[in-house]
């Protein structure tokens, strides 16, 4: 987006290619030249084919990386899912077909164990801003469509 947003309520419908790979990145500051080093990602996979469903935390709906959903929120490559993502202050949640999926609290205890584990450490401010930008991530195989993309800020 041109526009940055801190507290966001986001909801879209998404349809994966088979062995489709993609995310939504939020929060994404300008400090890097890839947005993913600096934004959490609501994934968006073929949780079947794509090359990366070795891992829940890598699945359709969860924190790239950070925090794992359940296998079968999602939907089949191919058929429509419906997402939600809401951040306000430091709480943010996932939200996949109806089901909220995941949710977290930047800086609480939960939040610094799952970035320590994560791939993303060697970037200390990932995850941190308060207010950014929103991508779609474009560089992975696949097919992706995307409808009925609203985005609201909340008060």
């Amino acid at each position: 987006t041109k526009e940055q947003f801190g507290d966001f309520e986001l909801e879209l419908e998404w349809k994966i290619g088979k062995a489709g790979n993609s995310g939504i990145f939020y929060r994404g500051t300008e400090d890097h030249n890839a947005i993913y080093w600096s934004a959490p990602e609501y994934q968006l996979l073929d949780n079947i084919d794509a090359a990366d469903n070795k891992t829940d935390h890598h699945l359709a709906g969860s924190v790239y990386d950070l925090y794992a959903v359940p296998k079968d929120a999602a939907k089949l490559a191919g058929e429509w899912n419906q997402t939600r993502i809401v951040a306000k202050g430091p709480h943010v949640e996932h939200w996949l077909n109806g089901r909220k999926v995941a949710q977290y609290d930047v800086g609480n205890p939960d939040w610094v164990a799952a970035y320590g584990a994560s791939k993303f450490t060697k970037y200390p401010n990932f995850g941190k801003a308060p207010k950014g930008h929103i991508g779609i991530q474009g560089n992975h195989p696949g097919m992706l469509s995307l409808r009925n993309i609203r985005i609201r800020e909340l008060q």
